[in-house]
């Protein structure tokens, strides 16, 4: 499918996710499935004001192409200068702007999916942003409305075409359910009936079969993987091969598991220096022996983790003791 001018060569998308889909996980996931990414949401201030932690989250793998940077904000001027700085520092073929996020530290600064209960600021807010990217497609990601009482993404995902969006991606909860209960695929197969550009589906896709299901049910463009790649980038090897009609390979096993654990530690250690690496991929590695029997006491051990040495000795430990 086509985003604007760009050229997307894959139905399935990793959902940008804080915290999670940094560059290691990210080329970990692309290497595996050939998927689009979206980077972690950037502060679109933060970017204005020059914040040195910012510049990381941008960057992106020498191979990540295409791929879209995400920002966030409620202030059109900081939008719009955010955005030509994200874009400038990246290098994405896309941007992304945010206005999903259910954080309550986000939402309850009028950013994210607080930008769904006012939809004439969202479209300046958007307008702003489109100004800044200077001609580079700009998509927008959002939820189904801000609570059961106010579904909005129809008119919403208008209003986003109307101001110059080359794609949207719907996260079928809205912001109070968070992460809770069941999306609702019906809203974004009427999102998708009701504007002409591509949709990018998000919500309960835990399996291949998944995949499948919520592209033909809803029929949007592309399928998005959240929560399900948790220590299960596999996910999205297996989501791809369903979706291009080859067989779904299997679950790897333990050791396999391990190796690219390590894969995607030594790829955040070169992207952000061991000490961060060992402390973000204690999360991460905790995740991969998720299901694991007997598994608890090296997940204690992994928490322990500080040094490369340390990620080493565990790695070999697990795969020493558990099958």
């Amino acid at each position: 499918m086509k985003i604007g001018t760009v050229e997307v060569n894959t139905r399935l998308a990793l959902a940008p996710m804080a915290g999670v889909t940094d560059l290691a996980f990210r080329t970990v996931c692309r290497e595996l499935s050939g998927c689009y990414t979206v980077t972690e949401m950037v502060s679109a201030k933060a970017l204005c004001y020059g914040d040195k932690k910012t510049p990381g989250l941008l960057r992106l793998g020498e191979d990540e192409r295409p791929a879209a940077v995400q920002i966030f904000g409620s202030d059109e001027d900081a939008m719009e200068r955010g955005a030509a700085i994200a874009l400038e520092k990246s290098g994405a073929a896309v941007l992304d702007i945010n206005m999903g996020c259910p954080v309550p530290k986000v939402a309850n600064s009028g950013d994210g999916s607080a930008l769904m209960r006012d939809p004439e600021k969202a479209q300046r807010v958007l307008r702003a942003a489109v100004r800044g990217a200077g001609g580079v497609p700009v998509t927008v990601k959002f939820r189904l409305g801000w609570d059961k009482g106010s579904i909005n993404c129809v008119e919403f995902a208008k209003r986003m075409e109307e101001a110059g969006a080359a794609a949207v991606a719907v996260h079928g909860r809205t912001k109070t359910q968070m992460y809770s209960g069941t999306a609702n695929w019906d809203y974004i197969r009427a999102v998708k009936e009701a504007v002409s550009i591509p949709v990018i589906a998000n919500g309960d896709v835990f399996s291949a079969r998944d995949a499948v299901r919520i592209l033909n049910y809803t029929g949007a463009d592309m399928a998005m993987v959240g929560r399900g790649t948790f220590g299960n980038p596999w996910l999205m090897e297996q989501c791809a091969a369903a979706l291009e009609g080859r067989e779904v390979p299997p679950a790897p096993a333990l050791p396999e598991r391990c190796d690219t654990a390590v894969r995607q530690f030594e790829l955040a250690r070169e992207d952000k220096g061991e000490k961060i690496a060992c402390l973000e991929m204690r999360k991460h590695y905790a995740w991969y022996l998720r299901g694991v029997p007997y598994s608890s006491w090296w997940k204690e051990q992994i928490c322990k983790i500080e040094t490369a040495e340390d990620f080493y000795k565990v790695t070999a430990g697990i795969k020493r003791d558990l099958r």
